[in-house]
């Protein structure tokens, strides 16, 4: 039974939504942060990037205790206003052939400990109590951990009904990406779509895996430090928005590696063949269309590379996703790329044109060989968490890509 609470968000003035929202900041370059800062005095970057007030570079717990000046000072200028009642809020994103509409609101750290909300990514230890630490200072969250639910048809009755009325805010970013939000506040309604996701047996983590696991970590460092813990305080849940499975889009990740490990291309091949039928496509563009068939582009040809299912045991659940077929036939043990995160030799790539930048990178020299996959499915992503495994790191890309600070959950003004 999956825990969800309505709560009282922080939101941008109406008249300045589409200048206060941001994308997350890692998706912003050097040039696009500056012209953002320079000419737009609402974005919600300035409040994450304080030192630019100063131009000067600030990091750690200082940088943590300006943003959270910053996010008083928004306040204070009513650029940020509080809702004065507990709502869910359902947030509808549209761009070119794709869309998904879903509810942002709070789920419980406590159906993150017991596996109600399920993982499929392994977090690092020191960015978990990083992010816990900017928490702690910050006071705020304001990008939600994007996760899915099975497609359930009375939810999705309880959301039609609702994005019939007028919205809170309507507006469309330079990437031709639109975005809606209303508010549901109606305590039928509320107590309606509890009920709804209480038949909801797991909820999973598509998008968030260490705003997850630090909204936890806080929650059980808060946890011991308030002699009068109930459970209801903030701290104790994690800003989500919960979006049918069927209205996630998943892409793969390409692979690039930078040399065959002293092997000659010949010899490459022929390791290759122990467990694949390889078929040299020339210069003929070849993509995958099937699991467990791959592309290679190696010196100039395409190759595809259909797995050897006789000499390639599948015994769980992570042994038959592509990626980590990938790792175990070729990257591991013939070009010997033992960590898939920090090794330097490899590189990922993801987009429609990514089969043409790594054909570039690799007749340019800076690559030797480059792998294309079949993105994962859901069903893959799902039974991956239900059976506590891990997929391996740069699996799957996934959309939507969430706005910030369209609601913001706040961890010390919003009564608990």
């Amino acid at each position: 039974m999956a825990v969800i609470k309505p709560f009282k968000a922080i939101r941008p003035a109406k008249d300045k939504v589409s200048f206060v929202s941001s994308r997350s900041y890692e998706e912003y370059s050097k040039k696009e942060l500056e012209c953002v800062l320079n000419y737009n005095p609402f974005s919600f970057l300035h409040i994450i990037n304080p030192g630019n007030r100063f131009n000067k570079k600030v990091s750690g717990e200082e940088r943590f205790k300006l943003v959270h000046n910053r996010y008083l000072e928004f306040l204070e200028d009513q650029i940020l206003l509080k809702d004065d009642q507990e709502s869910f809020y359902v947030y509808k994103i549209e761009k070119d052939n794709f869309g998904c509409c879903g509810i942002i609101c709070a789920t419980s750290t406590e159906d993150y400990r017991n596996s109600v909300i399920k993982k499929h990514e392994n977090t690092l230890e020191h960015r978990e109590k990083l992010f816990a630490n900017y928490l702690q200072l910050v006071q705020f969250k304001a990008e939600p951990v994007l996760m899915i639910y099975p497609d359930s048809g009375e939810i999705t009755n309880i959301v039609d009904k609702e994005t019939s009325n007028n919205p809170e805010c309507h507006f469309t970013t330079p990437d031709n990406i639109t975005h809606t939000l209303w508010k549901i506040s109606a305590e039928s309604t509320l107590k309606q779509l509890q009920n709804e996701f209480g038949k909801v047996n797991s909820l999973y983590i598509a998008d968030g895996h260490h705003r997850s696991a630090s909204s936890n970590l806080l929650s059980l460092i808060s946890q011991k430090k308030n002699p009068g813990h109930t459970g209801k305080e903030p701290y104790n849940f994690i800003m989500s928005y919960l979006i049918p499975e069927s209205e996630i889009k998943i892409f793969e990740f390409n692979r690039m590696v930078r040399d065959l490990n002293g092997l000659t291309t010949e010899e490459f091949l022929v390791k290759l063949d122990e467990l694949f039928r390889i078929k040299n496509h020339g210069n003929q563009l070849y993509r995958p269309n099937k699991k467990h068939h791959f592309s290679m582009y190696l010196n100039g040809s395409f190759y595809s590379l259909y797995l050897r299912k006789s000499v390639y045991k599948f015994t769980d659940a992570l042994s038959k996703l592509d990626t980590q077929i990938l790792y175990k036939t070729i990257l591991e043990p013939i070009l010997e790329i033992k960590d898939l995160r920090n090794d330097k030799r490899i590189q990922y790539g993801y987009g429609k044109r990514n089969v043409l930048k790594m054909k570039d990178e690799i007749d340019s020299g800076n690559f030797a060989v480059g792998f294309g996959l079949v993105p994962l499915d859901v069903e893959e992503i799902k039974a991956i968490a239900d059976a506590g495994l891990v997929m391996p790191p740069k699996s799957t890309y996934i959309e939507p890509k969430l706005r910030s600070a369209l609601a913001i959950f706040d961890l010390g003004i919003s009564e608990s």
